[in-house]
C-alpha cells in the first residue's frame, strides 16, 4: 500500500493537469504497485514444517518450498469468499507485497477427470461465489489464477455444457474487471500435453479472454519453461492470426524442475523448478501448486486426497528424486 500511494502521487505530479485522470480497469500494474511477491504465512507446507521441527525432512522444507511464494487456492473450503480473498489479499497489502490467489470452485469442476471433482452447485451459485472473490479483493493489487484445467478437457461434455462453462468464465472476468481493478486475472490454458495451440487459442477466446490480462499455463504439472514458453508463443500466434490480438501468459513452475515422464498425476522423479518471479520466457514464473501436496489418488501419492500434504514427497521434489 505505502508503495502504491508514493508511486500514485509521483504519477499525478509528472502529469500535465489535463491529463491526470483515472486509468482504465486493465491498466493498474500490480507487480509495480507492490514490493515483490507474498509468502502464504499459512500454506500447507509452512503449517506441517511448523508442526514438526524435529523431522529431519522440516529444514529443506521450511527452506525449498514454504519460504518460497506460492499461490493460495480459495474453494468451498474456504468459508465465506470474500471474508476470505479479502483477508489474504489485505494481509498482503500490510506488508506492500503482492498475493497470489486461484479461484477453484466452478461448477462440475473437473467434470471429465474426476480426481477434483466438486465446485459450486450450480452455475448460478458459481456466479454469485466469483462475483464475491472478486469483491473481496477489491482495489488492492492482486493476481488471480482463474479455474485451472477448466478449459483443458471438453472431451466427455455436452456442447450445452461448455457453452454453460465458457459463459461462467466470462462472467467470471467480468466481475474482476468491475470490482477489481488492480488486479491481473490469468485465465487457464491448461498445458502443452492437452490440446493444440490452435484448439486452445479458440477455447480462451470464446471464453472471454480479451476481458483477462492474459493466460496461464502448467498448473499442477510438470512440463519445462521452455515447452510452455513454446507452447504459450504458439498460443499467441494462434490469437493473433485468427482474432487479431495476443495476451501476456504465466507458467506455473513448481514442479517442472525434471520435466514431465507423461503422467500428470503424482509422478515420481520429479523436482521443483524456478522459484516466483517477474520474467523467465513468459510474463511471470509462479509457484502456483505447492510441492508436495498430492494431485489425488495415484502415483507416489496413492492413498492421498488431492491437497493433502505429502511430506516425503516434498522432500524428495527438492532433491528430484
Amino acid at each position: 500500500m505505502r508503495r502504491r500511494l508514493r508511486a500514485l502521487v509521483a504519477g499525478l505530479i509528472a502529469l500535465p493537469l489535463a491529463l491526470a485522470v483515472a486509468p482504465s480497469a486493465h491498466a493498474a500494474d500490480p507487480t509495480g504497485m507492490t514490493s515483490g511477491f507474498y509468502v502464504d504465512p499459512d500454506s500447507s507446507a509452512k503449517r506441517w514444517a511448523a508442526a514438526n521441527p524435529g523431522d529431519g525432512r522440516a529444514s529443506a522444507i521450511n527452506s525449498a518450498i514454504a519460504n518460497t511464494p506460492m499461490a493460495r487456492w480459495f474453494g468451498s473450503w474456504s468459508g465465506s469468499i470474500g471474508t476470505a480473498t479479502g483477508a489474504y489479499a489485505g494481509a498482503a497489502d500490510a506488508r506492500d507485497k503482492l498475493p497470489l490467489l486461484v479461484a477453484y470452485n466452478i461448477y462440475n469442476r473437473d467434470y471429465c477427470g474426476g480426481h477434483s471433482a466438486g465446485g459450486a452447485s450450480s452455475a448460478s451459485a458459481y456466479a454469485t461465489w466469483i462475483a464475491q472473490f472478486a469483491g473481496g479483493i477489491a482495489n488492492r493489487p492482486a493476481v488471480v489464477l482463474l479455474e485451472p484445467d477448466s478449459l483443458g478437457d471438453y472431451g466427455c461434455m455436452t456442447q450445452a455444457q461448455i457453452t454453460e462453462r465458457q459463459g461462467m468464465l466470462s462472467g467470471a472476468l467480468g466481475q474482476f474487471a468491475r470490482q477489481a481493478p488492480n488486479t491481473w486475472v490469468y485465465l487457464d490454458a491448461g498445458n502443452p500435453g492437452w490440446a493444440s495451440a490452435a484448439t486452445m487459442a479458440q477455447r480462451l477466446n470464446d471464453a472471454g479472454l480479451r476481458q483477462a490480462h492474459g493466460f496461464s499455463l502448467n498448473i499442477s504439472n510438470y512440463f519445462t519453461t521452455a515447452e510452455n514458453t513454446a507452447y504459450g508463443n504458439a498460443v499467441n500466434s494462434a490469437l493473433s492470426a485468427r482474432y487479431g490480438y495476443t495476451k501476456p501468459f504465466v507458467v506455473d513452475t513448481s514442479r517442472n524442475g525434471n520435466g514431465s515422464n507423461g503422467q500428470w498425476c503424482n509422478p515420481s522423479g520429479r523436482r521443483i523448478g524456478t522459484p516466483t518471479r517477474l520474467g523467465g520466457g513468459a510474463e511471470m514464473l509462479l509457484w502456483i501448486k505447492t510441492p508436495g501436496e498430492s494431485d489425488g489418488n495415484c502415483g507416489v501419492g496413492a492413498g492421498s486426497t488431492a491437497g493433502q500434504f505429502l511430506p516425503e514427497v516434498a522432500y524428495k521434489m527438492i532433491y528430484g528424486y
